[in-house]
Order: C-alpha cells, then sequence, then structure tokens
C-alpha cells in the first residue's frame, strides 16, 4: 500500500476546562491520499474543526492531544515550531469559512497575499506583485492589476473567499483544508468556488480535506467522506457507496435530513392580508453639492400579493433585493408604491402609525445569536415586546406569556433565565421564533431563518415553522437562498434578480418546469435534480 499524503491514527483531543476536561476528538483515524478530496462531515459540535485544526496545531493551549498526525510520515503533532510554521501555509494550506474574519480589514488584499509569498518564497517587490496578481487572476478576480489595491470591505463575499483561496494556493501546497468554505454563499457563488477548487486541484495535482455540514455538496464533490458525531469517526468510505448504502444510523439522518415534503395550498377563499403593488426602493449613493444626488434602485417596480395561511417564497442572490422588499413591505425601509395589510394603506404611515400593527407583522432575521441581546436573559429578550405593546400586564402575566411562547417552540420554559449564549443555533432560532409568537402575530417576514444551521437542525425548524402555520394560521414572508428549503416550505416563489422580478408561479409548477434560464442556474447551483 502506498504511504498516505496525511494519516492521522488514534487522535484524541481534550479540552481542560475549569470544571473538567471535555473531550472533543475521540480516537479518530483515517487517510488523504495524494490529489484525493476527503469529506469530512457532520453537525456542529462534532468535532470536524477541531480536527482540522490539531493538523495545522492551531489549537488554544488548553486543548490537550495523543495520537499521531503524520504528513508524508513526518509525525506534526512532535515537530518543532519553527518546522510547523514552515509546513503551515506552504505544504499545508486552509481556506476558512467566512473570509470577512479571515482577512484583516486594514490592508489591501494585494498585500495580503503577497505576505504569504515573502514568508515562504522570499518573493518582494515587482515579483511578489506580477505573482499575486497572477493568482488573483487564477481564482476569477476581474481586473486583478486593479483590484490588488482593493480592502476587503470593497469586495463580493464570493470575491473575498476567493482572495483566500488565492493565499492558500500562493505557495502550491500539497493538501487544502476547506472547512466551511461556501457556507456564507449563494448557491451560484457556492458552485463557482466548487468548482475553482477542482480546477485548481488538477491543475497542482493537492489533495482536499473538505469539512462541512452540507451533505448535498459532498455527493457531488467528494471521493471519499468520513462521518463525525460528538468527536468519533462513525463511517468512511467511497462518497457513492455511503450515500447509496449508509451502515450507521446517524449517515441515514443526515442524508434523511434534506428538506422534504411540500406545503398544503390554501383555500381559494382565504381573504388577502398583503397587497402590494409597484414598490420601488432607492437609496442615495452620492450626495452632490450641486445637480441631482446619484440613487441607486435596489427594489424596481415589485408586485406581491399574500393570502392568509399562505408562504410566498422569495429567492435570488445577494444584492438581488430580496431582504430590502422584504424590509421594505413592513415599512422598516422607505419605499414607493402602494402596500395595503389587511386591507389598511400602510404605504405612507410614519413611524408612530405605524406602532400599533407592529405585533401583527413581526421578523425572525438570519443570525439569532446577532439579533439576541447578549446582555439579556431568554425570559427578559421575548417579554421585551410584550413591554412595549402591552404594558397593561403584570409581570406575572407576562411572565406566563414568555413561558408559553417557549413551549411553543419545543424548549423547556426553566430555560427562561439563561443567556443566549448558553444555547445551541437551532436553539437560538427557536428563541427568536418565539420572540416575535409571544406577540400573537398574524405575518411573519423570515429572513434567511436556517441558512447558519446544520441541515438536521433546520429539517427541525422548518417541521416547527410548518406546525405553527397550521396551529395559528400565519401568514409568511420567507425570504432565502437555499432553494430546497423554499421547495419544502412556500406555496408560492418569487425570483428577484438586480431588483426585478425574473420570473414567479406555484412551487411546483416553478421547480418542475422553470421557464427562465436565471431560475434554471440557480436550481442547478443548488443542485437540485429536477434542473439538471
Amino acid at each position: 500500500m502506498t504511504t498516505p499524503l496525511l494519516e492521522i491514527e488514534d487522535l484524541d483531543v481534550d479540552f481542560r476546562l475549569p470544571d473538567g476536561d471535555v473531550a472533543a476528538v475521540k480516537n479518530v483515524s483515517l487517510r488523504i491520499a495524494e490529489g484525493e478530496t476527503l469529506a469530512l462531515v457532520g453537525e456542529s459540535g462534532s468535532g470536524k474543526s477541531v480536527t482540522s485544526t490539531a493538523i495545522l496545531r492551531l489549537l488554544p493551549e488548553l486543548a490537550h492531544t495523543r495520537g499521531a498526525i503524520r504528513f508524508h510520515g513526518e509525525d506534526l503533532l512532535s515537530v518543532s515550531n519553527r518546522r510547523m510554521r514552515e509546513l503551515r501555509g506552504d505544504r499545508i494550506a486552509t481556506v476558512f469559512q467566512e473570509p470577512m474574519t479571515s482577512l484583516n480589514p486594514l490592508h489591501r488584499i494585494g498585500d495580503q497575499v503577497a505576505e504569504v509569498l515573502r514568508l515562504h518564497r522570499g518573493l518582494r517587490g515587482k515579483r511578489a506583485r506580477t505573482k499575486v496578481i497572477d493568482l488573483l487572476d487564477q481564482v476569477g478576480i476581474p481586473d486583478p492589476a486593479r483590484r490588488v489595491k482593493s480592502y476587503p470591505h470593497e469586495l463580493s463575499g464570493g470575491q473575498r473567499q476567493r482572495v483566500m483561496i488565492a493565499m492558500a494556493l500562493a505557495c502550491e501546497p500539497e493538501l487544502l483544508i476547506a472547512d466551511e468554505p461556501t457556507t456564507a454563499l449563494d448557491v451560484t457563488v457556492q458552485a463557482q468556488i466548487l468548482a475553482l477548487l477542482k480546477e485548481l486541484q488538477q491543475r497542482y495535482g493537492m489533495a482536499i480535506l473538505f469539512i462541512t455540514h452540507d451533505l448535498g455538496i459532498v455527493r457531488h464533490f467528494a471521493d471519499r467522506v468520513c462521518v463525525m458525531r460528538q468527536g468519533e469517526l462513525l463511517e468512511q468510505g467511497a462518497t457513492k457507496e455511503v450515500f447509496a448504502t449508509p451502515r450507521h444510523a446517524y449517515t441515514r439522518a443526515l442524508i434523511d435530513a434534506e428538506p422534504s415534503g411540500e406545503k398544503a395550498p390554501v383555500p381559494e377563499e382565504s381573504p388577502l392580508l398583503l397587497e402590494a403593488r409597484d414598490v420601488w426602493v432607492r437609496f442615495t449613493t452620492r450626495r452632490r453639492w450641486f445637480g441631482h444626488d446619484d440613487h441607486f434602485a435596489a427594489v424596481r417596480g415589485i408586485d406581491v400579493t399574500l393570502k392568509r395561511g399562505q408562504t410566498l417564497g422569495i429567492v435570488g442572490e445577494s444584492g438581488s433585493g430580496k431582504s430590502t422588499l422584504g424590509r421594505a413591505l413592513l415599512r422598516l425601509l422607505e419605499s414607493r408604491g402602494d402596500i395595503r395589510f389587511d386591507d389598511s394603506d400602510i404605504a405612507h404611515l410614519d413611524t408612530a402609525a405605524m406602532r400599533p400593527l407592529r405585533k401583527r407583522m413581526q421578523v425572525v432575521f438570519q443570525d439569532p445569536f446577532g439579533s439576541l441581546s447578549p446582555r439579556l436573559t431568554v425570559g427578559e429578550i421575548i417579554g421585551e415586546g410584550l413591554r412595549v405593546h402591552h404594558p397593561e400586564l403584570k409581570r406575572a402575566d407576562r411572565d406566563t406569556r414568555v413561558q408559553e411562547a417557549l413551549e411553543e417552540v419545543a424548549l423547556d420554559p426553566a430555560m427562561r433565565r439563561r443567556y443566549p449564549h448558553e444555547f445551541s443555533g437551532g436553539q437560538r432560532q427557536r428563541i427568536a421564533i418565539a420572540r416575535a409568537l409571544v406577540l400573537k402575530p398574524e405575518f411573519l417576514l423570515l429572513d434567511e431563518p436556517t441558512s447558519a444551521l446544520d441541515r438536521s437542525v433546520q429539517a427541525t425548524v422548518i417541521d416547527l415553522l410548518r406546525e405553527l402555520q397550521r396551529k395559528h394560521d400565519l401568514t409568511y414572508l420567507f425570504i432565502s437562498h437555499d432553494l430546497a428549503v423554499v421547495r419544502a416550505l412556500a406555496d408560492s416563489v418569487l425570483v428577484m434578480k438586480e431588483g426585478r422580478i425574473v420570473e414567479q408561479g406555484t412551487t411546483r409548477e416553478l421547480f418542475d418546469h422553470p421557464r427562465e434560464p436565471y431560475t434554471r442556474e440557480l436550481m442547478r447551483a443548488a443542485f437540485l435534480s429536477d434542473a439538471a
């Protein structure tokens, strides 16, 4: 048997905390051959990222590691720090999940890529700049000679991830560790990044350790797959075999966690709850001393109708205007056009006039950790809306309503005394839903509410939203770039691009027979076989 490029044998990682040791990785063994793509999959907390970080020797001091990690037969856990710095970024490189936090916001991207070349290849000045421009060109950055002077905030999410890939490939590594490199990206950008990684892998002959919780990507991208849960390696094998005949029940559960099912249509006689005509949203991009200011139209002449109990899905890439439209319909942004809610004209109401309607129109945002105050307990967070809209309630009555809201989202009411950081991502999203439900709204704007969650957690949140809608006759405006989730939840779908509607129709019609090339492109990028 040929010697593998990377071999992990009996790896254990414990975190030594004040209240006891936590075993994050337990007796993990795996191999990666030269030029191979191995996917390491599992839910959050399964030990995937800890395993990859152990390879790079970047674990915090409180981590205690045992076992062996051999790269070309050299044990990385035993080599000196100096030797690891030589290997890290040179022969072993990594691409992280969120490029905005991985890139230094104070330095131009050209300088950040050049730093890798200076440290590992000794390149400086004109030679380094030429190489940087070539790398940016390889990863598909437009006009790379100009973009070397850009700062990270001046690039899109996909472009920032391409810069991270350029940095990783600067020294032509033998092993690339890609830790959730596409999770924060739109499906079309995700497909472009995956195609780019495959192309560059073939060009450089490198191996890829691909860490993800998205089995749809794994099915199309990896040669072999390893499944982890609670620090243990449960199953590994060729990707086709694992997907066709999974041996472990947990692997089967992950595969089955893909969003499925279809929403029952609302009755024809259901009354309209929300109706909007010719909605425009413009932002001022530049103010001038003389002449007219420069404007950008983020939403351009959109019509929307929603019946009680209906779910309208809005899909499209970042920058398509999805979230801007949703906020405009709830009068959270200034807009032009007609907007009626429950037969009341709300298009021209000011903040004070809208306040009584707010309890009937609630929002659940994408990132529950960012939208929940870390300084308040869960009970205080959920009860905040009651204090604003129902000041007549006594503290005991308010607390009763908070407990009822927690029970509605399948959380223990005793948890109301905890803080957001004490909960998992899925639990935090349930808390965000409870905060909206406590006011007994009729309409919910759900803005990417499942995009930051594992597939299995997504499935439970989707089931919860379905049940709540049936129970309370809720109306949803569901914004997402995850077409599989939209297909499972929505009655009808509106596809947006550059502020305009490209295509709309019932969910079944649109997914079974998409008419527009852009819609078909979205579905191909999401690996939906109906669009293949």
